[in-house]
């Protein structure tokens, strides 16, 4: 069933517990730009996540005309049981570089990857790096 709704890419929102090291790790090895900082709170707020009381403070970074928004809850859940991509519900934000080799070697040393540059059969090379909650990033090179 087709609907008329024609929805466009606002953001792309990873939930943290430590916002700040979250804030460091896409700004400083990834490289992406801080936009806006802000809290929401209000009873509306709590209403739409469906958390009572719920408040949240996000960071918006410039994900090349997308934005990536990272967030932090009060009150906060339990972390998600394991992170694996092949898990049905499990989601990953896909960030494009000119050369993921030279990103790759760039990269420092504690952060974790889950391999080096692979070249799939369609062509596209991807790789995938694991932030400091744990969430899986994939950096690719069409």
């Amino acid at each position: 069933m087709a609907t008329d709704i024609d929805a466009t890419a606002h953001h792309f929102g990873i939930i943290v517990s430590d916002l700040d090291r979250a804030i460091e790790f896409y700004r400083d090895v990834l490289g992406l730009d801080v936009l806006t900082r802000f809290s929401v709170g209000d009873e509306a707020f709590g209403t739409a996540v469906d958390i009572e009381g719920a408040s949240a403070e996000l960071v918006h970074l410039d994900a090349g005309g997308v934005r990536l928004e990272l967030a932090t809850y009060e009150p906060e859940g339990e972390a998600m049981p394991d992170p694996d991509l092949n898990r049905p519900g499990a989601t990953h934000p896909g960030l494009e570089v000119d050369d993921l080799d030279a990103v790759a070697d760039r990269l420092p040393d504690e952060v974790e990857t889950l391999s080096g540059p692979q070249t799939t059969e369609s062509g596209t090379t991807i790789m995938f790096v694991v932030d400091p909650e744990g969430n899986r990033i994939e950096l690719l090179e069409p």
